[in-house]
Parts: structure tokens; C-alpha cells; sequence
């Protein structure tokens, strides 16, 4: 459908979990607890797709009925890129998808799956998150014991990281191997049909998470582009994608696309950026002075000592830290990294990975026409503005976004929070793309349904009487909408 919907309600999640429906909803397979907005928007956002609107107010009202078959493996991905946030006196629910949204995801495709199947929560988060403090945080512990039980599929849970960190300052003290994928992973090569192979003659420097700078190039150079991708996301027959709505310091938001992010088994293999200044081609900075090019080369030559330097090492870049924070200027102030409008790098990995995702087959060998059926449920209920993904300021907007196509969504979302999509690279550049195709029309085509009545029709009326959110520093005066 090149149809996206959006619910608006009460910006409020619940306390506890197991976070169940809150009303009598004929088709619920639980009785009604305690209020839970969280679900009614999530429903809402179902019912005004239209899927299988006849049984709509009856107990057979089945709307993952045609994206869901009996029998079929379903993974559930969420944004669970970290269990805390950067000032860790605040909360994460402006940074990871909550638990609320999820359970109301689940319980549907539960009814899709008629008992018989596979229905899997998984996701690659930061290296340095616990996962299982995520999980306590989703509620997925209580959510799995609802489900042990006769007519529902057994709710499983995995951590695609092949490894954890322990760190301080942002700095790695200590390295934890993970049994990561039970299937394995596989390596999809793009090749020349990746986004990035258009840089190769400039023979960039790829920055990806980590210190080990020849990791990342190795991957991504020389007409290989090849990303490490687990057979639990390649041996999916529909991946439901469960996003937060955020700005990003890197991508300028993070809804459908950029949360695909998490579907990589190394994030190393990702290029985030390129290393150097503007002048040389790099888009580590957002200009070419003096400061920033000392910064750089000393930060490259640190990276290169760090990985050799043992426990000492992760120490005294600890403290080269804060003196480069006092000199330089702090990251929340100061442009680095890519984190910037100027980030030529990073939506062409994004765009690579969707691809992946819709186009790869379980042997990992791309094919010519999507293997994978798709759906996105946009948590936007407390959503996260400034200094996304890892330090937002929650925004509630009480909103869940629906829709069959990343790109559609993300248009959506973009409008809504009132930036021009034109503006954001892994938007207004995908419609070039030949291979593995992504987007489902203009924009102009799109219809939107939604219970506000404004918002109800056609696109232009998102960005006319949309959230209105701050972007990231980096991004702000260059991505808002003028009209």
C-alpha cells in the first residue's frame, strides 16, 4: 500500500508490565488490564489501514492476517540501541522502543501465527548496553511467561552482538565475547551495486564503532562493500520493524530506515563516516580549519595506538579525553565525527542495509525482486528531539506511525516532525537508486490516514500542522521545513 497511517492519542505509557490491552477489544486474546494508551494507539493505527476491515469489531479481526501466515518465522525489531542515556540521570524512554508498543505488536502477530511458528524480539544493540537490562526494561521477561502457553507461539529473544564492552568514558576497558546469532551470520557482499561504491576512486577512510579503523576499510574498499548479517534476520519470512522516533546526529532522524542499523552483526563493518576534513573529502567535521585538522590527525593516530595499548591504554585516552574536550570543545557543542547535515557516509550505509533486508536471501546472495515481507510500527508516543539518538530530550507526541514501506514511513515521520525530507539524504537520495530498489512512489502519492483530522489526506498536511521538533546541533538551520 502507498498508504501510511498515523494515530494520535494520549502521549503516556504504562507503568507495568506486561503492558496488556486496556479495553474489551473483541479480538483480544487477554482480558482488559489497566489503562494502556500505548496499545490503543498501536490497535488504532491497524484498524486505519484498512486490513481486513470486514472482521473489524469482531472477535476474527485478524490484521497481520495478509502479512502473516500460520507456520512462518517473525522477527520483531526494535531500536534497543543502548539501556541508558547519555546524562544518566534521565530515562530512556525517548531512546529505546517501549516495552507497550511491543507487547501490542506481539499480541497481533500472535494472532496472525495461529499458535504454529517462529516469533522472535531481536536486535544488535551499542556494545556497550546490557541487553538484559533491556529486556527488564521492555518488560520481555513477563511478556515471554503470557505466551508459555497452549495456542501461542513461544516468544524467543536473542542478542545478535558477537561481542559486549565494558567501557568508561566512552572508552573500551574491556571486551566480552557473545554466542551472538544461534544460526550464525553471513557475509552479503553488495559489491559495485553498493551506495558506497560510488566513493572508491576517492579511496576513503572509513570510520565505523570502534577503534580498529582497518577493520572497517577492509570491508569496505576496493569494490567490496560487504556487511555481516544474521541468519535469524536473512531466515525471516517477515520482519516487523518497531522503531522510536528520534533526531540523530549523524542521519538527522532515526525511524524505519535508520534503525536497520541494528540488523549488522559488526557495526565496525559500517562506515559512519569518512576521516578528514571537508577539503580533503572527509565529513569527520563541518569545516576545514586549523583546529579541526590537528584534532583529527591526533585522534587517528590515538586509534591507532589504542587497540595495542592493553588496560593502560583505555585509561590514558580516558584522560586525553577530557583534555581534548577542554581544548577542542565538548561533542554536545561541538561538531565531530560526522555528526553533522554534511554526513555524506552514513545514509548510504542505511541504504545499504535496507536493502539487504527487503532484497537477500537466506543464503545471503542478493535477488532480484524483495524476499521479505515488511511492516514498520513507529513508536512516537514519548519520541526523542536535540541531542539524538543517545542524548534526547523526550518529546511527547503521542503518535504511532504505520506503514508497509521504510520509505514511506520515514517521509511520514519526517514531515510530522517538520523537517524537509529533502533535506535528509537517506530520504531525498534513495529514488536514484537503480539496484534493490527502496520507495514506493513521491511523495505526492501518498495517502494518509489518520483519527486527527488534520493530518488526514495527503502528505502536505503533516509539515503544515506537524510536532515541530528541535534537530541535533549539527543539523539545526539546515533541515527544517520552510512551509
Amino acid at each position: 500500500m502507498n498508504r501510511v497511517t498515523l494515530a494520535w492519542g494520549e502521549p503516556v505509557y504504562p507503568e507495568e508490565p506486561p503492558f496488556g490491552p486496556g479495553g474489551a477489544y473483541p479480538e483480544a486474546r487477554f482480558a482488559p488490564g489497566p489503562p494502556n494508551p500505548a496499545y490503543d494507539l498501536v490497535r488504532e493505527s491497524l484498524a486505519r489501514t484498512g486490513l481486513d476491515a470486514g472482521r473489524l469489531g469482531t472477535p476474527a479481526w485478524n490484521p497481520l492476517g495478509d502479512l502473516i501466515r500460520p507456520g512462518e518465522t517473525i522477527v520483531v525489531k526494535p531500536n534497543f540501541v543502548r539501556d541508558f542515556h547519555d546524562h544518566r540521570r534521565e530515562g530512556v524512554e525517548a531512546v529505546i522502543t517501549h516495552g507497550a508498543v511491543l507487547r501490542a505488536v506481539l499480541d497481533y502477530a500472535q494472532i496472525a501465527l495461529k499458535g504454529s511458528g517462529r516469533l522472535i524480539v531481536t536486535d544488535v544493540p551499542q556494545h556497550d548496553a546490557s541487553f538484559e537490562r533491556l529486556i527488564e526494561l521492555a518488560g520481555l521477561d513477563r511478556i515471554k511467561v503470557l505466551y508459555d502457553r497452549p495456542g501461542f507461539v513461544r516468544l524467543e529473544v536473542f542478542d545478535l552482538r558477537t561481542e559486549r564492552v565494558d567501557s568508561r568514558d566512552g572508552v573500551v576497558a574491556r571486551r566480552v565475547q557473545l554466542l551472538g546469532d544461534p544460526l550464525g551470520y553471513s557475509v552479503v557482499d553488495l559489491g559495485p551495486d553498493s551506495i558506497l561504491a560510488e566513493l572508491d576512486r576517492q579511496k576513503p577512510v572509513y570510520r565505523g564503532s570502534d577503534y580498529d579503523l582497518e577493520e572497517t576499510v577492509r570491508h569496505q574498499s576496493r569494490g567490496v562493500h560487504e556487511y555481516l548479517i544474521p541468519n535469524t534476520i536473512l531466515g525471516a519470512d517477515v520482519v516487523i520493524n518497531v522503531p522510536k522516533l528520534k533526531t540523530h546526529k549523524k542521519a538527522g532522524i532515526t525511524v524505519a530506515l535508520k534503525n536497520m542499523i541494528g540488523i549488522s552483526g559488526n557495526k565496525n563493518w559500517l562506515p559512519h563516516y569518512r576521516e578528514g576534513v571537508p577539503a580533503q573529502g572527509g565529513d569527520q567535521y563541518d569545516r576545514s580549519g586549523l583546529a579541526e585538522r590537528v584534532e583529527g590527525d591526533s585522534l587517528r593516530a590515538l586509534k591507532k595506538w589504542l587497540p595495542k595499548a592493553g588496560p593502560v591504554g583505555a585509561w590514558t585516552f580516558s584522560a586525553l579525553k577530557a583534555i581534548g574536550r577542554a581544548v577542542f570543545g565538548s561533542t554536545e557543542e561541538t561538531v565531530r565525527s560526522g555528526n553533522w547535515y554534511g554526513n555524506d557516509t552514513i545514509w548510504r550505509t542505511i541504504l545499504d542495509l535496507n536493502r539487504i533486508l527487503l532484497y537477500a536471501g537466506r543464503d545471503g546472495v542478493m535477488c532480484p525482486s524483495r524476499v521479505r515481507r515488511y511492516l514498520a510500527v513507529v513508536d512516537g508516543i514519548v519520541a526523542g528531539e536535540g541531542n539524538g539518538p543517545l542524548a534526547p530530550r523526550a518529546k511527547p507526541c503521542g503518535l504511532v506511525v504505520v506503514g508497509d514501506d521504510p520509505m514511506v514511513v520515514d517521509l511520514a515521520c519526517a514531515r510530522v516532525m517538520g523537517f524537509d525530507w529533502r533535506k535528509i539524504p537517506q530520504l531525498s537520495r534513495a529514488g536514484s537508486i537503480a539496484a534493490y530498489p527502496l520507495g514506493a512512489g513521491s511523495p505526492e502519492e501518498i495517502e494518509v490516514a489518520s483519527n486527527r483530522a488534520e493530518w488526514n489526506g495527503r502528505m502536505d498536511g503533516l509539515t503544515a500542522r506537524g510536532l515541530s521538533f528541535e534537530p541535533h546541533f549539527g543539523w539545526r538551520g539546515h533541515i527544517e521545513s520552510r512551509g
